[in-house]
């Protein structure tokens, strides 16, 4: 049903002679707007002729300047009025005093009172924040540019701290010369039919729609009308409000689009969504036909094509928003609307088109279509090509069941469907956690992806070997791969003890061995092998403290470069954490936390956070509890899992080689719950075991 490549219709349109007769450019008053073969409507508007005569050029003495209102003119030729003022360079004094008073109003709506600084020079004021104290003291100290286009301040009191720095424009320049240009008023024609010698349809254009499944009743309800050049037939698509002819856009056979120059943006088919709650938004005049024909008149199409790309840059306002003046020509048909179909061209433009209208007319209220397949590799690219493949009620179906437009951060829960399923087969993987490798704490304890597990105890309590031990575990049992950020130990410290714990066997045959034989230098090479395909080290070499953004930044690089599954950072006080004065400990340590927990959630990586308690003045020899912790309350509040390490020092209480393993806090009851675990540690080879 495509119309064929010879069509009788070429008779009447000749792009050539529609682009390049001389008589056409003499007489047509519109502008032409080519088009790519890509893009059907993408298009840039360019001006054929004028209809006004050329304006007479008139020339301004060099010597003579206007701004701001007011005349300089030379002394040689002008007398100078009394009192007698002279300025070196009129037009850059001039211009300095625009920055000064657009940055010196920026500092008043922060509080800054800055009328009697000079530029290039510190100044001390009183700082609104703080307001100096009980002394009132000017504690502030404000820096102007000596251009005066930039300033930046210090609050000294230590209870204070408040700096900042403003410009007196975004893009550090002066905008002088744009606020003395008078704005141009776009002459807005009027038109009507008859100026622009339009006429019914003839046969051979009827024949056409028919072919692209537009009827003749569509056509004339619509007002698509010709019009003729030298014998030459162009389609007339008319755009109007309320009935009046506001602008006309043209269309051959070649889909060669151009429009009626300056005339007003408006909707194709405005009308027909007056007092509409239900608005469809489509990317060309077929599309809003062909919406007809499958019974919605309640569409409209842009009048200029699809962008193509989303624009990177923040919404203008409406009045420098030139792509897109329509929809505020527009505005008081689209503000009673409560719901809004973006039906654009299903290919990278369109879409890009939705976006773009999306953002200004709210996604809240917005829908979208989403076009079927062709074949096992297209789509339908736009509502009329599904009407001519597929028919009038398919396309009907499409809009009934068109999607909320997304809006990010805003889900439902059938987008997790799939998610949920794989959950419920368990084909995720370790859904019910990993176990940690010792029988006592199967219930208790089991290592899930994505969380963070707290794990604190009093100093020599064991809390660094206990993690050691369980990182060999798992990748024992299930080869996961780890990232250490362990600033307590030395590298060749840590070295030793993994691989004691994974040999079995002690690294040095010295006093802590007692009898049992050291590993062979054949086991060591085989050990070096597993620690070097097992652990990454994260560390700071210098003298500086890593902070938890650093520490994050590697641990990210480790899991997309080397797929590791576990992280460890430890300790908590071996950190930078260096924060603003105005927040405290408490509103920092959240902080970090939930970017922990993020970080752990988005790379599906479990990590282990081992933080120490704050000096306990009266302990007596038990286990601490987690808010014990130095720092604040929310590490037991926002971690997954919470525990204790705890080892018995009293022979008196029991064996010294006990290890308590107390599991203060799991917020998933799937895989544990709070309880004791006890252990037994041999200080040969740093091994923890159950005790039978």
């Amino acid at each position: 049903m495509l119309l064929p490549h010879r069509s009788p219709l070429h008779r009447l349109f000749n792009s050539k002679v529609l682009m390049g007769s001389k008589h056409f450019l003499k007489s047509t008053p519109f502008t032409v707007i080519p088009t790519t073969p890509s893009r059907t409507h993408l298009f840039h508007t360019y001006r054929l002729f004028s209809a006004f005569p050329s304006k007479p050029i008139f020339r301004v003495h060099p010597l003579s300047l206007r701004t701001s209102g007011y005349s300089y003119v030379s002394h040689a030729r002008v007398p100078r009025p009394i009192p007698e003022v002279y300025l070196e360079n009129p037009e850059e004094k001039i211009l300095d005093l625009v920055p000064m008073r657009a940055l010196s109003q920026k500092m008043e709506e922060l509080g800054i009172d800055s009328h009697l600084c000079q530029p290039g020079q510190n100044s001390r004021l009183i700082c609104p924040m703080c307001k100096g104290g009980d002394s009132s003291e000017k504690s502030l100290s404000l820096f102007i540019a000596q251009d005066g286009t930039s300033a930046l301040w210090t609050c000294f009191r230590a209870k204070c701290g408040w700096r900042g720095s403003t410009r007196a424009f975004a893009d550090g320049k002066s905008t002088y010369g744009r606020m003395n240009q008078v704005p141009k008023v776009k002459h807005i024609r009027e038109i009507t039919e008859n100026s622009l010698e339009l006429e019914p349809l003839c046969d051979e254009l009827l024949g056409y729609f028919a072919e692209r499944m537009i009827s003749g009743e569509t056509l004339q309800r619509n007002s698509v009308l010709q019009r003729r050049y030298g014998g030459q037939i162009v389609i007339a698509f008319t755009y109007r409000r309320n009935g009046a002819l506001v602008s006309c856009k043209y269309r051959d056979v070649a889909k060669k689009f151009w429009q009626e120059s300056d005339t007003e943006k408006i909707f194709y088919g405005l009308d027909d969504i007056k007092d509409a709650s239900d608005i469809i938004i489509v990317e060309g005049e077929m599309d809003k036909l062909a919406m007809e024909e499958a019974g919605f008149r309640n569409c409209v199409s842009v009048p200029d094509g699809a962008p193509p790309s989303v624009s990177s840059k923040e919404l203008p306002p409406e009045d420098q928003d030139t792509k897109y003046q329509y929809l505020w020509n527009c505005k008081e048909y689209l503000e009673k609307a409560s719901r809004i179909i973006l039906a654009t061209d299903g290919d990278p433009p369109g879409q890009a088109l939705a976006e773009e209208l999306a953002r200004r007319l709210g996604r809240e209220r917005c829908w979208r279509v989403r076009w079927p397949k062709k074949n096992e590799i297209d789509h339908f690219k736009d509502a009329n090509e599904v009407l001519m493949y597929m028919g009038p009620d398919v396309l009907k179906d499409i809009i009934e069941n068109a999607e909320l437009y997304p809006i990010r951060g805003l889900f439902n829960f059938r987008d997790y469907f799939d998610e949920i399923d794989a959950y419920y087969h368990r084909t995720l993987g370790y859904e019910l956690g990993v176990p940690t490798g010792w029988r006592a704490l199967n219930e208790l304890y089991n290592i899930v992806p994505g969380e963070l597990t707290i794990v604190t105890g009093v100093p020599n309590s064991g809390k660094s070997e206990w993690i050691d031990a369980l990182l060999c575990n798992l990748n024992e049992s299930v080869r996961w791969k780890f990232a250490l950020c362990s600033m307590e130990n030395k590298v060749r410290e840590h070295a030793r003890k993994l691989l004691e714990k994974h040999i079995k066997k002690p690294f040095f045959d010295s006093r802590y061995a007692e009898s049992v034989e050291r590993m062979s230098v054949e086991e060591l090479e085989e050990g070096k092998k597993w620690l070097s395909d097992t652990f990454y080290l994260i560390r700071c070499e210098n003298d500086s403290l890593p902070s938890i953004n650093w520490v994050l930044g590697l641990a990210k690089s480790a899991v997309l470069r080397h797929g590791v599954n576990g992280l460890v950072i430890d300790p908590y006080n071996e950190l930078d954490h260096q924060r603003p004065l105005s927040q405290t400990e408490t509103e920092y340590v959240s902080q970090m936390l939930t970017k922990i927990k993020r970080f752990a959630q988005h790379h599906s990586c479990h990590v282990w956070f081992v933080a120490h308690p704050r000096q306990l003045h009266q302990w007596v020899g038990g286990p601490p509890n987690l808010y014990d912790i130095s720092g604040s309350a929310h590490f037991i509040n926002k971690c997954d899992n919470g525990i204790v390490i705890h080892r018995n020092r009293d022979p008196e209480s029991g064996p010294i080689d006990g290890v308590q393993v107390c599991v203060r806090k799991v917020r998933n009851k799937v895989v544990g719950t709070i309880g004791d675990a006890f252990l037994s540690y041999n200080r040969v080879t740093g091994q923890f075991m159950d005790i039978d």
